[in-house]
């Protein structure tokens, strides 16, 4: 009886297996990123203003060096938006995690490791921001991994680890104002990639 129950199983374990991505190499990666960044302050005495989520999206080239350990870098151009009350809040930007995953099971894995992100454009409702504290930050990415034959699709959270604020002048009912923001990203990362 026993065999009758483990025979199925082993056979349907053997053939995803085999199935998995097994290969490591250079190849593409694209997706979408459902992201906002952190708290808007339209004057130094005002409330914050928490962003609404919007989806963005993502494109580039990552490595894969390993099978069941692996390491995978990325370099990917990310567009993101987030909106406030007073306006959107746009920017474009390099991001190059570096990921470290295991395999669980069959084509299953999780991994995770750094984001580094380098800041290459920002405006908010139109106007651009030049006076952002730091266009290099470090954030944080994990998640999970489905990877079949060359075609591979992750699902990852990113979170910056420090604030990083943007500071420009704006506009309060015909008055100018000092107002802040924080350029800080999260984000879920749906991402298809292809294997060379």
């Amino acid at each position: 009886m026993k065999r009758l129950i483990l025979a199925p199983l082993f056979i349907l374990a053997f053939a995803i297996t085999s199935y998995s991505q097994t290969e490591g190499g250079l190849g593409f990666i694209g997706g979408l990123n459902y992201n906002s960044n952190g708290n808007y302050y339209e004057s130094i005495d005002a409330n914050a203003q928490n962003p609404d989520k919007n989806v963005g999206y993502h494109l580039g080239i990552f490595y894969k060096i390993g099978h069941l350990v692996y390491v995978k870098p990325e370099l990917l151009f990310t567009s993101t938006k987030s909106g406030y009350d007073d306006g959107d809040f746009k920017m474009q930007k390099i991001d190059a995690p570096v990921l470290v995953g295991i395999k669980i099971i069959g084509p299953l894995s999780v991994f995770a490791g750094p984001s580094f992100q380098y800041i290459l454009d920002s405006d908010f409702d139109g106007d651009s921001i030049d006076k952002i504290e730091n266009d290099f930050s470090v954030g944080l990415n994990f998640g999970i991994g489905l990877n079949i034959n060359k075609i591979g699709i992750d699902l990852k959270y990113e979170r910056g680890f420090s604030k990083n604020e943007a500071a420009f002048i704006g506009n309060n009912l015909g008055e100018e104002t000092l107002s802040r923001l924080d350029t800080r990203p999260e984000q879920l990362i749906l991402s298809l990639s292809i294997l060379l």
